[in-house]
């Protein structure tokens, strides 16, 4: 079934839903997809497709982004996460897994933060900022060199993606992405975190993400080999299998059960 589409306005803040209903029979949690900067739903559309079977899942568009017209007064991390907490409130759901990727694992942090009550665990995929490049221009040269290993459709999503961003409004949110407290905030959060990564990831590395798993109350970490910063593009199931079946989260046996059969039969696919 297709995703339906619709808007969401909040905080004068315009966001966009692609969301895929709840299977009939489906109990598990709802999960919430999360961009980064720069980007839209469409990186993380293959990442969407996995868990469909088993959940609802929503993927969020922010303002600013995927062609959303641009907020004024330039958001900072702090309020574009309570805005996104707030759509994600709207969703009717009381058990939620938010997953961001890139930058989105800051506005993730800061909606289950803001809303505890509806976020059940969050999950951050190639964390920012990584403390070994922690500023503009080093965070730029790895997004380079990670062009390198990525597929060229992944690369062309992510090049027209920045195009439609906008330098602009890139820079101005690049500035809060690099200023944002990441692993002060994670250390804050009371909800199981799953942290994943591309073993070839050199955006967020290994030793900063062991740091912000580490800094987490009730936390895992998990690698995907010969994978670089946009894994959930490259290897979908390996990381959907990985979100529904943690076994250190508040998953139901019986969705890892279900996630258990689908990793033994996509372990050759991905």
């Amino acid at each position: 079934m297709c995703p339906s589409r619709r808007r969401i306005v909040t905080d004068g803040m315009p966001f966009g839903l692609w969301d895929s209903p709840r299977p009939p029979g489906a109990e598990s949690p709802t999960i919430a997809l999360v961009h980064g900067i720069g980007m839209s739903h469409r990186y993380l559309s293959r990442l969407h497709d996995v868990p469909a079977d088993l959940t609802r899942v929503v993927s969020v568009n922010l303002p600013g982004f995927a062609g959303l017209p641009r907020p004024s007064g330039n958001p900072d991390v702090v309020r574009m996460g309570r805005a996104l907490a707030e759509v994600i409130a709207a969703l009717g759901e009381d058990r939620i897994i938010v997953v961001g990727h890139s930058m989105g694992v800051q506005w993730a942090a800061e909606a289950a933060l803001h809303r505890p009550d509806r976020v059940q665990a969050v999950v951050a995929i190639g964390p920012v900022v990584d403390q070994s490049h922690r500023s503009l221009v080093s965070q730029t040269r790895a997004l380079a060199i990670d062009t390198l290993g990525e597929t060229p459709p992944s690369n062309l999503i992510v090049f027209s993606d920045y195009l439609r961003c906008g330098i602009r409004w890139y820079l101005k949110q690049a500035r809060h992405m690099i200023e944002h407290p990441t692993e002060q905030r994670y250390a804050e959060l009371t909800r199981p975190i799953l942290v994943i990564r591309g073993g070839d990831d050199p955006v967020a590395g290994r030793e900063w993400c062991r740091r912000l798993r580490d800094s987490a109350r009730t936390e895992r970490l998990v690698e995907v080999p010969g994978r670089h910063h946009v894994v959930q593009h490259s290897a979908p199931r390996t990381v959907a299998a990985a979100i529904v079946a943690n076994p250190d989260g508040p998953w139901p046996p019986s969705v890892r059960s279900a996630a258990s059969q689908r990793r033994r039969s996509a372990s050759s696919a991905c």
